[in-house]
């Protein structure tokens, strides 16, 4: 998700730095952005290898990168954070650039699922964090949901709308409110399916097949949760379950919780509800 971030940002002709304390991850990241930009000049520029060249070339002269936070974020205008799912990391990273980055830089998450202001809440200057929701991956997926926390400025909110607009993303708008507007409604739509299976009412196949060709999904429920990794849809409906106990849309599920337990997580782990 890093990488895409960079590319797409450095391909809308803005400086980036792409930060990871692994060297060796930066090295793949760097490699990644390479790939994917020689796939977006074949098909910009098919029949002008000299145009594909150039532009692969001007792009990846805009990244750089550093295993250093306070290095990469000193003159930065905008912080993306994009690390794991985890509460205390993200606070603890937000720490490490709020020390170091310029007191009118603004500090923006990536996270799908957590809280903004949970993340926020030890930052002096919560009028210049915001949230920005990439989806995966992030240089062919067009939507960017921008999240606004209510101590975020509006000077801040707007300003984040323009760099999704000069990204070439859409951009939608919401509140901080759990899993924002698309995984809001899209992880209760897979657990929904979920216990629909498990009562035994149809068959993973038959309501995969059902979603496709009555709702005019690309994807059935099973399978999405298959590509999105069942791993990370069990760790964002364990925390919310647990911080909104009292909404049923958020209850657990039992083979979910036994498939993670087993590592079938999907298609990066060859098998999920399905083998690969």
């Amino acid at each position: 998700m890093g990488s895409g971030i960079a590319q797409i940002t450095a391909s809308a002709k803005m400086n980036v730095f792409v930060v990871d304390s692994n060297a060796e991850a930066l090295n793949k990241a760097q490699k990644s952005i390479e790939k994917s930009l020689q796939r977006v000049a074949k098909k910009r520029h098919a029949d002008d290898s000299a145009a594909q060249a150039k532009l692969v070339a001007e792009t990846l002269s805009r990244v750089k990168t550093s295993t250093k936070v306070s290095d990469a974020v000193r003159d930065a205008d905008l912080v993306i954070e994009a690390i794991v799912e985890n509460i205390d990391a993200k606070k603890k990273l937000f720490a490490e650039i709020e020390k170091a980055a310029r007191s009118d830089a603004i500090l923006a998450s990536n996270t799908s699922s957590l809280r903004l202001m949970d993340i926020a809440v030890d930052l002096k200057n919560k009028p210049r964090f915001v949230g920005l929701h990439f989806f995966n991956p992030a240089p062919i997926m067009q939507l960017l949901e921008v999240i606004r926390h209510p101590l975020t400025s509006e000077k801040t909110f707007e300003e984040m709308l323009d760099y999704g607009k000069e990204i070439g993303k859409v951009t939608v708008k919401c509140k901080d409110t759990p899993g924002f507007i698309v995984n809001r409604l899209l992880i209760p739509y897979m657990m929904e399916a979920l216990r629909l299976y498990e009562r035994g009412d149809a068959s993973k196949e038959d309501i995969d097949v059902a979603m496709k060709l009555g709702a005019g999904y690309k994807m059935g429920p099973f399978e999405l949760a298959d590509y999105v990794g069942l791993d990370t849809v069990q760790f964002i409906i364990e925390g919310w379950s647990k911080t909104y106990p009292e909404e049923p849309a958020f209850r657990q599920s039992r083979l979910l919780q036994e498939l993670v337990c087993a590592g079938k997580l999907g298609r990066k782990s060859g098998e999920g509800f399905y083998k690969y």
